[in-house]
């Protein structure tokens, strides 16, 4: 078996060298020769952006040798070498405005020295306009400017809105000057993970064209199924594709679907299914968001938002919905039209960000990471044995386990979301088959969960204490929601929980096996 070479990249093709490489510069050829001069592309964190950058870079400065092989090699004007500003916010952590300030300075005063310019201008934003100038004069060449990671300085302060829009006033005056030096730029790419609207961080950049979601451009950064088969195709001897696209693939930028290709080197090189992608980025204020407007987990499977709602937020309105597609945690299923309207279905891209979201949402409830552990465990047996006692013997522990002063600082108690969310995170979290809202020809099942031969039909309700406990299970016998997997050789059990808002506890755990 031969293992993956240490330092594998994004661009070009497997050489002597020790890289392995996919070509995408055809379709950087198109992007840099195409009518219009600014661009924005966003996409999730560790997908290449910065190693997109990394090659407009070098292609416009002219480093031929390093497209040995590629497209661009015979289809780019190696003549020119164009001046090119590269600006990136991925280092470090920007805590204030000064410090945004003093970083930005930091890097002018880097390029000017690289470039042999003397800079006077005080100004940030005069200092940046004089730098465009003054290259576009020693090079007699119009300037490339690429922007790395625009917005990480406000993602990193999320959760602190004031700062935050301190922040965002500043890089606003700063990306100002694209627009004012507009007749002295060839080119010009903003990537990052979040689209801001315009109106509050590109105010003037009228022309700024994304091409997010353009399906020409779909696959810029990502792997397809054809890219890995057949640049890695040495190392693919014992890989289950099934399984790998059930893990990694699934990013959907209205065109042919991608892996994230963090994730696939990864595996390659250490063989093991894992977490990847989410080990490097923790989304602990997305968590913290979706409990304090009690967002029910579950409502996760079936996203539908408008065309304005996908593609732009602001720090004083933040959509969950927007938030989870931008970061990568939800990706689109399908597109339909109402009228002039495109309405975007979303669901998760994979099984790595299912499991490893619904185990970040628990972590918000259960304090202690071993208690949860044991939770999860005990969980899949449970399920695994069919055996129902001991499943509501977990999650009556897990709810008695709360402290009461918890339910103080919310409305959780008499919500049935809540409840639903508690138990769709811990199967999603084990890596089940799950199902929410499953739609039957009589209503919606809250819950179906395979596991094995297995499949659980559920439903919730929170009652106060002279409600029914066995509403629940009534409803699912009334409505027959488990007839539809009636006759498919598995053991159907249907299972009704009822939650009393007082106790905050199950009130009732009522089952039956319905077939073999």
């Amino acid at each position: 078996m031969k293992k993956l070479p240490i330092g594998v990249q994004t661009f070009s093709k497997l050489r002597e060298g020790g890289y392995c490489y996919v070509d995408k510069t055809e379709l950087i050829y198109q992007l840099t020769h195409r009518a219009g001069d600014y661009y924005f592309l966003a996409r999730p964190r560790r997908f290449g952006k910065s190693l997109l950058v990394s090659t407009l870079k070098a292609a416009f400065s002219g480093q031929k040798t390093l497209f040995k092989g590629l497209y661009l090699e015979n289809n780019w004007d190696w003549d020119i070498k164009y001046p090119v500003i590269d600006i990136s916010f991925g280092r470090g952590i920007v805590e204030s405005r000064a410090i945004l300030e003093q970083r930005i300075k930091t890097m002018l005063e880097e390029h000017a020295h690289a470039f042999g310019i003397e800079l006077r201008n005080e100004n940030l934003a005069d200092r940046f306009a004089e730098l465009i100038q003054k290259l576009e004069q020693k090079y007699q060449h119009r300037v490339v400017i690429l922007v790395d990671e625009y917005d990480k300085p406000i993602l990193d302060n999320i959760d602190t809105p004031d700062i935050a829009m301190e922040i965002r006033e500043g890089l606003k005056n700063f990306y100002s000057v694209i627009k004012d030096r507009d007749a002295h730029i060839r080119f010009a790419l903003l990537t990052g993970v979040s689209k801001f609207s315009k109106v509050s961080i590109f105010s003037g950049l009228n022309n700024l064209n994304d091409i997010s979601l353009e399906k020409r451009y779909a696959t810029l950064c990502g792997y397809t199924t054809d890219e890995i088969k057949q640049i890695f195709a040495d190392y693919l001897n014992d890989v289950d594709f099934k399984t790998l696209g059930n893990w990694y693939d699934g990013y959907n930028f209205m065109g042919e679907h991608v892996y994230n290709p963090y994730n696939v080197l990864l595996y390659l090189d250490n063989r093991t299914f894992r977490n990847y992608w989410f080990e490097t980025g923790s989304p602990s204020f997305l968590v913290k968001l979706i409990q304090k407007r009690q967002y029910a987990a579950p409502q996760l499977e079936q996203v539908k938002i408008s065309e304005r709602m996908l593609s732009s937020f602001d720090i004083d309105h933040i959509e969950i919905e927007t938030l989870l597609f931008q970061t990568g945690y939800l990706t689109i299923k399908k597109v339909t039209q109402q009228g002039p309207r495109r309405i975007f279905q979303l669901t998760y891209p994979n099984l790595e960000v299912k499991m490893s979201l619904a185990e970040s949402l628990l972590t918000g409830f259960v304090r202690h990471p071993l208690e949860q552990e044991q939770n999860l465990s005990a969980t899949y047996k449970a399920l695994q044995q069919g055996d129902m006692n001991a499943l509501k013997s977990v999650f009556h522990a897990f709810f008695a386990s709360i402290p009461h002063d918890w339910y103080r600082k919310n409305q959780l108690a008499g919500y049935e979301g809540y409840y639903a969310s508690i138990f769709y995170c811990y199967f999603t979290a084990l890596g089940l088959a799950v199902t929410a809202e499953d739609t039957t020809n009589k209503g919606q099942i809250d819950l179906a969960v395979r596991l094995d031969n297995n499949i659980y039909v559920m439903e919730f309700k929170v009652i106060g204490k002279t409600g029914d406990a066995g509403s629940a299970l009534k409803q699912i016998k009334d409505k027959n929601y488990h007839d539809k997997f009636l006759g498919t050789g598995v053991v159907i059990y249907i299972v009704g929980v009822a939650f009393n808002k007082e106790d905050r506890n199950i009130a009732g755990f009522e089952w039956e096996q319905i077939s073999h």
